[in-house]
Order: structure tokens, then sequence, then C-alpha cells
């Protein structure tokens, strides 16, 4: 099995990563955002990074167990970590008072709002899995370089979003109630198991990869989603969610 610009894009990706992380430390050191926040923030810029770099990246490319694990570090692990880093808390900490009342408002729009519902969420990450894996689309990405990083680039930002709705400190706009977000995790944790197990029997999936690594990614889709998805839920009933701020998108 090969992924198609894996290494050709590893430059670009520390680039990025390194300017995100050095504003947040910037902005952090400004207005404080909280030693935790700050290794929460970087410990998910760091797995994104070793995802699609270096060895975990080159695995990907040969073997699907490789690539199981670097999307469960992209659109799981690392997205929860940054989540939990508080970003948009910082941003309008640091924020002109004008500029932070106009992306509070943004935050408020009708649109922003169905984006941010967390059945929404739920759809644009685990229905993605679904596409990917029950579809030609893997396949396709297999050749097409920019397909292929498209697709990290949504399960990233779809993570990221889910994240955020169920748990997320950062203010969301008409947050359901912890039970509702808890049923939605429910349903995603269903999901995931019972793709895993048509992976693994090699039912319902277009995967033109070898028998043994297709189980061997069942298993790491199973058991590695069952681990950030109780790391999620562990955040939510934890309630970490600024008070202060909670009243920004209302």
């Amino acid at each position: 099995m090969m992924e198609h610009g894996d290494h050709a894009g590893a430059s670009p990706v520390v680039l990025v990563i390194a300017l995100v992380a050095a504003g947040y430390l910037t902005l952090s050191a400004r207005h404080g955002s909280g030693r935790w926040r700050v290794v929460a923030f970087l410990t998910g810029l760091t797995l994104a990074a070793a995802a699609l770099t270096g060895p975990i990246a080159a695995l990907a490319a040969a073997d699907f167990r490789g690539h199981m694990l670097q999307h469960l570090l992209i659109g799981m692990l690392a997205p929860l970590c940054l989540v939990l880093g508080a970003p948009m808390t910082l941003l309008l900490r640091a924020l002109p008072a004008a500029r932070a009342r106009r992306l509070s408002a943004l935050l408020r729009r009708r649109a922003v709002h169905a984006l941010a519902h967390p059945v929404t969420a739920l759809v644009l990450s685990v229905g993605g899995l679904v596409v990917l894996y029950c579809t030609p689309l893997f396949r396709h990405t297999m050749t097409n370089g920019w397909l292929h990083a498209a697709v990290h680039l949504h399960f990233l930002l779809s993570g990221c979003l889910f994240a955020w709705v169920i748990a997320g400190p950062d203010p969301a706009p008409r947050r359901p109630p912890v039970p509702a977000r808890l049923v939605v995790l429910g349903v995603a944790i269903a999901v995931h198991a019972g793709l895993s197990q048509l992976m693994y029997a090699g039912v319902a999936v277009d995967l033109p990869v070898p028998e043994d690594q297709r189980r061997g990614a069942a298993e790491i889709m199973y058991y590695g989603g069952d681990l950030a998805e109780l790391l999620l839920a562990l955040a939510l009933v934890l309630g970490w969610k600024p008070a202060r701020l909670s009243v920004a998108c209302r």
C-alpha cells in the first residue's frame, strides 16, 4: 500500500505547526491561559506533527495500520488536546474590545450555530470515516496527493469541531446540556465500534489492502477510538468551560 504525498508535505507542515505554536505561546505569555492549557495545546500540535511527519508518516505510506494510527492522532487525540488548550478564549482576551465583540457577534450567527450543533459535528467527524472507508474515496487518496491532504485537513478540523462542541472550554453557541452531549458522544462511540468491526470482517468497506493490515487497523480504530472518546467524555464530565466567557456566544 502506498499513500501519496506524506513526505513531500512534511516541511510546510512543520513550519505551520511551529508558527501556530509560536503564536499561541506569545499570546499566552501576554494574556495568560494557564499552564495546563498551554501543555494541552502544545501536546496537540506535537501529536499532529508526529502524525504527519517522520516515522508515522512513513509507516502510513506503506502500511494501512500506520494509516489508522495516523488517523487516530490527527482526527481524535490531537484535536482533543488542541481544544483543551482553549485557543478561542485566549484570542478573545488578546483582541481589542471592539474586535472581540465582532468575533463574539460572528459566533452568534445562525450558520455558526448550525455548524456548532453536536449532531452536525458528529456527521462531519464520524460520517467522514464512513465515507472514506465504505466508498471508493480511500482508493483515490492513494494516488491523489491533494485529495489525500484534503482528507487529513477534514479529519483535523472536524475532530476539533467535535471536541469543541462536546467538551471544549471555549465558548460555544447554544451548547446543549451535558446529558444531550453524552448521548451524541455515545452515538459516535457506537459508530466507531461498528465500523471497526465491519473493517475487521472486511464487510461493506472498500479497502484495497492486505487482510492482516486491514484487521490490525480495525483493532487500532476500535481500541484507540475507545481511549480517545473516554478522554473526551472525561473532559465533558469535568466541565472544562470558563464561566466568564460562556455568555459570549449566547
